[in-house]
């Protein structure tokens, strides 16, 4: 290659590597991919700008690779778009507990007058909050764009489809299209929320996707669904003081432990959510006074209607697999599902195509949450361009649900313990502070030897940073008699934990009523 011909670009990696080598690391590989490549040529690309995409993309550069990130964002059903970054970053984890977080001051502004504070007559702005927030997440989506230059990932922002194993065309909002070829690929594109199909929900409710990005108060709202986005969601807008409903079709958080999940409405309901039991939307209407007019079936199938001023639908999401064109690949898809099924060549992450990988929410069997993704993505790429074989466990996953009184759990609910083991088999350790609808605590552990733990439960202040200590320990194999062996720091509510001792099996009060 004549020098006259090597581009800027090329120039600056290279220097960079070189400095690499400098440093004992091998260069030989690197600079034949890169004098090998065409602009549109790439080792890796990774469809689908959310965190584990972006997580994925800049740990498969710091191998020296070509990489190449596309990301784009299709309307919502009302119009919303975002940046780079993906749900977690847009309209999920951080403004979700920016909002969270804005309805807890709220509360501890309310508790401060009982320590003595003087508080003058305060009032709340949604609109000072949501614009503070959404120019926090705009900040992250540009320091995303940062760090993929900084790292030498390609950015495209325009929507990928198959044509081949190996071959994408990425089209952008202007309908310009290219034509991709690259060696590997990892989809990470995510879910969107789904809506119901019921006459006027696709004109007149709103999503998770539209809620974070409202300029004005949502005012009285119905949520329609009872996930943890939809709880979630109904606590922090009850905590600023809206009229807040929630519509349960069937239980509460399904997948997660019931005894816990009922505890966690029981406190929202204390605390000015209404909840309908049993109910299904039929219809909704925009009536002449703005009002969405809701009807709706009881459980009896009594016909019931309401007033609001905003319906959230939070009634599940669906994979972004549909525009990918997949049928043009040998990627198989769970059709009940929609998601890729992963887990070819004894690779968690493969699918049935042997250069097509999948990562977070779009792969089947797997806890869509963002640390997983993240983490899910950096190993990969270390396995595809960094000699690892390390895969990603996906077992004892700690989570949370930032509803007004925090939820979090690692390991399986009590109803799972009960179905896999017998009840025979396992022991129930309890603590409740004060009534069970303020703060609860339940171990999980197995009846025989020291008591393995299988499941840890928590509700109370501050739980994710609670149980982010005891998911190490959970993971580590700890077992009861660890467990009741460890001294608690005092005064917290972490050190009940370690405090359990009382059975559900003897009957006895598990009530805390002092030291």
């Amino acid at each position: 290659m004549a020098v006259s011909h090597i581009s800027k670009q090329f120039l600056k990696r290279f220097s960079r590597h070189f400095k690499t080598f400098i440093n004992g690391k091998y260069i030989s590989g690197i600079v034949r991919t890169y004098c090998t490549r065409t602009d549109n040529s790439f080792d890796l690309i990774v469809v689908g700008g959310g965190s584990g995409g972006l997580a994925c993309a800049k740990e498969a550069a710091s191998f020296g690779k070509k990489v190449a990130v596309l990301d784009f964002v299709s309307p919502s059903t009302q119009g919303v778009k975002w940046g780079l970054g993906g749900t977690c970053v847009n309209v999920g984890c951080i403004p979700k507990k920016l909002m969270h977080q804005a309805a807890l001051l709220g509360q501890a502004i309310k508790d401060a007058k009982s320590f003595g504070w003087n508080i003058p007559e305060t009032s709340f702005s949604w609109e000072v909050m949501a614009a503070n927030v959404q120019s926090h997440v705009k900040s992250l989506n540009w320091g995303h764009r940062v760090q993929l230059k900084d790292k030498d990932v390609t950015y495209f922002n325009a929507k990928g489809s198959f044509l081949d194993n190996k071959t994408l065309e990425a089209v952008n909002a202007k309908g310009q299209k290219k034509i991709l070829k690259g060696d590997q690929f990892v989809i990470a594109v995510g879910g969107r929320p789904t809506i119901p199909n019921i006459p006027g929900a696709l004109d007149y409710s709103i999503t998770s996707d539209d809620l974070f990005w409202l300029k004005e108060s949502p005012g009285k709202t119905l949520v329609v669904g009872a996930s943890y986005v939809a709880l979630e969601c109904a606590g922090f807008l009850a905590g600023v003081g809206l009229d807040v409903t929630v519509m349960v079709r069937s239980i509460p958080l399904r997948g997660f432990d019931q005894e816990m999940a009922k505890l966690v409405c029981t406190h929202m309901e204390k605390h000015g959510v209404k909840f309908l039991p049993k109910c299904l939307p039929q219809q909704l209407d925009k009536i002449t006074n703005g009002q969405i007019r809701v009807k709706y079936t009881s459980g009896v199938g009594e016909k019931m209607e309401d007033h609001f001023n905003t319906v959230l639908m939070a009634t599940g999401r669906w994979p972004e697999t549909k525009a990918l064109n997949l049928h043009n690949t040998s990627v198989e898809i769970d059709s009940s599902t929609g998601k890729i099924i992963g887990g070819f060549n004894n690779d968690l992450e493969k699918s049935s195509a042997d250069n097509i990988y999948a990562i977070g929410d779009i792969l089947l069997n797997r806890p869509e949450l963002t640390p997983v993704a993240i983490r899910a993505g950096k190993l990969l790429a270390r396995r595809l361009f960094g000699g690892s074989t390390l895969q990603m466990d996906y077992t004892s996953i700690g989570t949370t649900v930032f509803t007004p009184l925090e939820y979090s759990c690692v390991g399986i609910s009590e109803e799972e313990a009960i179905h896999k083991f017998g009840e025979d088999s396992i022991e129930e350790y309890t603590v409740p502070q004060r009534d069970a609808s303020q703060c609860f605590t339940k171990f999980i552990c197995m009846r025989e030897g020291a008591g393995k733990l299988v499941g840890l439960h928590y509700l109370g202040p501050n739980a994710g940073e609670v149980m982010q200590g005891f998911v190490t320990a959970f993971r580590a194999g700890a077992s009861m008699t660890t467990v009741m062996n460890t001294v608690g720091i005092h005064p917290t509510c972490a050190e009940e934990i370690v405090k359990l001792n009382i059975t559900k099996r003897s009957g006895e009060d598990p009530q805390v009523t002092g030291c």
